[in-house]
């Protein structure tokens, strides 16, 4: 849309008709039809949906400043707008009382406000195109004049060509000031990016040329630097600790060698070393004890068999275990006691999950706990009766 295919405005044909309906506007809550195509088309729909909905009279729907409604009702009323008895017109030099001036607002909105000072009101035209009731300027809004500019908020020039050169004017001021703050930006950004980059490199420069110092190792100094001497003294140390796995104690042994050894042992010693033997029969009971057995008499006669007439005969004695092996198969009963009690509680329990297990499956099939229990007791009494054959 062009200002070439545009042309100003007749503002008695689109105004005449529009002046004599606003006193009955200010009273009837419903818009004449001879009214509707003399205003634009986002205009007309409002008073058309807005009407039709309410009872207030629709000349509130011409403004759309809630504050002006008011005096807009009273200028409405008042006897300016009177119609001549004769030509039925509201009487108004057009030429003279009337001040018009137009602004583009976009590529496809161009507009034109109408200030009739006698009557202190003011008409906004717009230009439209595709109207079904036809093209050309329309009414888009009735108001009050401002004061003491009533064109202080509009602005606007008298030509719609001088119009057009403004609006075309501040589009290239536009998109010239947009490009240079787009290309500032853009420089502003580069020399951002050197100067990080500059930054990034003074680093490298600000490093000191010097081998770095040799870094110690954590561990405590005194172990570093030793003597040979000192470092077999250390691992000679783990000589006299005794394995974990080794159930053999030489403290252990220090420690029984200033107990009398049990009855008969002692006689059972000097015998051996008398006789120069070392056969022995041993046998070994759970908790590690031994049993120490006399040496079978060398002659056949009654007096040897009598134990209690043979000096040299000893009588077997048990021999008790140390002390940590008892504690050892004290705590392995312990542990298997524990272990029992645990594997008893499991199947306990494995049994009683499978047993509600099956319960949920016979509701789940339709089968009701009476015909259960039944099945379960038939079950437990044939098993009573395998009990023989198992």
């Amino acid at each position: 849309m062009t200002a070439s295919n545009i042309k100003q405005p007749d503002i008695q044909q689109v105004l005449g008709p529009v002046l004599p309906s606003l006193p009955a506007a200010a009273l009837s809550a419903t818009p004449p039809e001879n009214i509707l195509p003399h205003l634009s088309p986002i205009l007309r729909q409002r008073v058309q949906l807005l009407s039709s909905s309410s009872s207030e009279p629709w000349i509130r729907l011409l403004c759309y400043d809630p504050a002006k409604v008011t005096q807009l009702k009273e200028i409405a009323q008042s006897d300016r707008l009177e119609p001549h008895p004769v030509s039925g017109e509201v009487e108004i030099d057009w030429d003279y009382d009337a001040e018009t001036r137009y602004r583009r607002v976009d590529e496809e909105t161009i507009q034109a406000l109408v200030v009739v000072r006698d009557l202190n009101l003011t008409f906004r035209l717009v230009y439209c195109t595709g109207d079904p009731v036809g093209d050309g300027w329309k009414v888009g809004e009735v108001g009050l004049a401002e004061q003491p500019s009533p064109f202080s908020s509009f602005g606007g020039v008298s030509t719609i060509v001088e119009a057009e050169r403004q609006f075309r004017e501040s589009k290239s001021k536009t998109s010239q000031s947009s490009g240079l703050s787009n290309s500032r930006g853009a420089i502003e950004l580069d020399d951002d990016n050197d100067d990080d980059d500059d930054d990034y490199w003074a680093r490298y420069d600000a490093t000191p040329a010097r081998t770095p110092a040799v870094k110690r190792s954590p561990a405590p100094q005194s172990t570093q630097g030793v003597a040979a001497a000192d470092e077999d003294d250390y691992y000679a140390q783990y000589d006299d600790v005794q394995p974990a796995m080794d159930n053999h104690d030489p403290d252990e042994e220090a420690n029984l060698e200033g107990i009398a050894p049990p009855l008969g042992l002692g006689a059972r010693s000097s015998m051996r070393a008398a006789n120069g033997s070392d056969e022995e029969e041993v046998e070994v009971n759970e908790t590690h004890g031994a049993w120490t057995l006399a040496k079978a008499p060398r002659s056949p006669s009654t007096h040897s068999r009598r134990s209690g007439d043979d000096p040299n005969l000893v009588h077997p004695h048990p021999r008790p275990a140390s002390s940590a092996g008892s504690s050892a198969s004290v705590e392995k009963l312990e542990a298997a006691a524990a272990k029992q009690e645990q594997n008893d509680f499991g199947v306990k329990q494995h049994v009683s999950r499978s047993i509600k297990s099956l319960y949920m499956l016979s509701r789940a099939s339709g089968i009701d706990r009476e015909e259960f229990e039944r099945l379960v007791k038939i079950e437990l009494d044939t098993l009573g009766l395998m009990e023989h054959d198992i």
